[in-house]
């Protein structure tokens, strides 16, 4: 498995949650977690590139 899939992806799900929780009435929350799931995105996408 190539190594930063793993961040890549659960940033992903974690974003998906973060997005979802946008729409409740738990806004904050939705943004932190939102931003938490596009860090390990990034961080992931970047372990993709590099170690290719």
């Amino acid at each position: 498995m190539r190594e930063g899939l793993i961040p890549t992806v659960l940033g992903a799900v974690v974003s998906a949650g973060g997005a979802s929780l946008m729409k409740s009435r738990y806004k904050l929350v939705g943004t932190g977690v939102l931003g938490f799931g596009l860090a390990h995105i990034i961080l992931g996408a970047i372990d993709l590139v590099e170690h290719r």
